[in-house]
């Protein structure tokens, strides 16, 4: 059966549907599995699982690059798509393994942005109910960029010191711990890189963690002393359900709210 661009379109970004649910849960849990296999190539493995999640990866890395193609294909603006945020990201999770080929220094050290293939799916829609309210989202949103932000981190700092460095930076969680301790700006210095690349990835780790935590953290106790202030009422109007205490009109669509809409 032929498949039109406009549907392939749909399903690629349909959260209500079987069938894109079914597409979306799929990619998820491949950039996830992706970035697991990332995380256990750092550590001492058997050359035949090893080989495994080679295949394994080969064959994540193929179905990203098919969607990728198919994403372009469907779009309706294809230069304007190309050069959107959710299509460079998606160009960077596949760009190393295709361009690794022919062993360009440093190209893999992109792959560890793949797990930011994710933003597109921090959504009300996507969570299924679990993030229920708008400040949920934000919520979810403020957690993931955190964890981003330190899982891409902990990757290249890995990928660049520990041929240059394997006693001090062995496995991803010597990585990690090096990322956070450094983005917290705590500097025990029990760890410290040796390369030109690694040192200046350290700058950059503490010039995020001065500038970005703590507005993302700052965001998030807003966010949790914003919620305290909240009670749940449903407006007639739109059905929204979450308004300051003393609100007497919806701020989705303005409707007049009244008491009997407490529940």
């Amino acid at each position: 059966m032929f498949i039109s661009r406009e549907n392939t379109a749909f399903y690629l970004k349909d959260l209500e549907t079987s069938l894109g649910k079914a597409i979306n849960i799929t990619i998820v849990i491949l950039v996830m599995l992706s970035s697991m296999i990332f995380v256990a190539q750092t550590y001492q493995l058997t050359e035949s699982i090893r080989l495994v999640l080679n295949i394994i990866d080969t064959l994540i890395v193929t179905i990203f690059a098919v969607e990728y193609l198919l994403r372009l294909w469907s779009a309706e603006n294809r230069i304007s798509y190309i050069f959107s945020l959710y299509s460079i990201i998606d160009l960077i999770a596949i760009l190393p393994f295709f361009v690794g080929a022919i062993d360009i220094s440093y190209i893999r050290l992109l792959r560890w942005f793949r797990i930011l293939r994710l933003i597109r799916y921090i959504d009300r829609k996507f969570l299924f109910g679990h993030v229920s309210t708008e400040d949920g989202t934000i919520f979810t949103r403020i957690l993931f960029t955190l964890f981003a932000i330190i899982f891409v981190y902990s990757g290249l700092i890995y990928q660049v010191e520990h041929p240059a460095n394997p006693e001090v930076f062995s496995t991803f969680v010597d990585a990690i711990y090096f990322s956070i301790v450094t983005m917290t700006t705590v500097g025990f210095g029990d760890v410290t890189p040796v390369t030109q690349i690694g040192r200046l990835l350290t700058v950059l780790m503490i010039l995020t963690g001065i500038a970005l935590i703590p507005w993302q953290v700052g965001d998030l106790i807003k966010q949790i002393i914003k919620t305290t202030n909240q009670v749940k009422t449903i407006c007639s109007g739109c059905g929204w359900d979450l308004h300051d205490e003393n609100a007497k009109f919806c701020k989705i669509c303005g409707t007049k709210l009244f008491s009997n809409d407490f529940k």
